[in-house]
């Protein structure tokens, strides 16, 4: 049993890690097409971006599948993969977008990081220069101001030479 709440702890805190590095290198890389719809005005209630829960989802279903199947061990691992989805739900889509119209806003602390940082990710016109690549993980709006800073001073140089 103990195995077990480790697996499912285990994925989901490694989704953070992998949503942070698809975020960077696959939606605001080669599949911008589809996650560009998410950094302009909503047209209705769904987006291209929205694709990418499903493409999220597929890992979680197969090995929630092969875990009841196959090796139960993997029905942890699928059902820590979907945890992570619906907290990302909760925080990205509830919270920050309000994707479900509501009156919660944060005023500090740990939620008021996360709309914030996820909000500065926004402040990007464009694919290029942007920061806050999480979910779950939300550094101090200090640290995403400086972080903006070097990016921009840095493609300045480049844009000089």
């Amino acid at each position: 049993m103990l195995v077990n709440l480790l697996l499912f702890l285990g994925a989901l805190a490694a989704m953070e890690a992998v949503a942070y590095y698809t975020h960077k290198y696959v939606m605001h890389g080669f599949l911008w097409s589809l996650h560009e719809s998410h950094h302009v005005p909503s047209k209705g209630w769904f987006e291209k971006n929205d694709l990418f829960a499903v493409f999220f989802a597929i890992p979680s279903i197969v090995l929630i599948y092969l875990g009841v199947h196959v090796y139960d061990r993997l029905l942890w691992v699928g059902l820590g993969i979907a945890a992570y989805g619906l907290v990302y739900f909760a925080f990205h889509d509830l919270l920050v977008h309000r994707r479900i119209p509501h009156r919660f806003t944060p005023k500090r602390g740990y939620l008021r990081r996360v709309v914030q940082a996820h909000y500065m990710h926004h402040a990007t016109k464009g694919k290029d220069g942007a920061v806050s690549f999480g979910f779950v993980y939300a550094p101090s709006a200090e640290r995403l101001k400086a972080e903006r800073e070097r990016i921009k001073a840095a493609s300045q140089g480049t844009s000089r030479a």
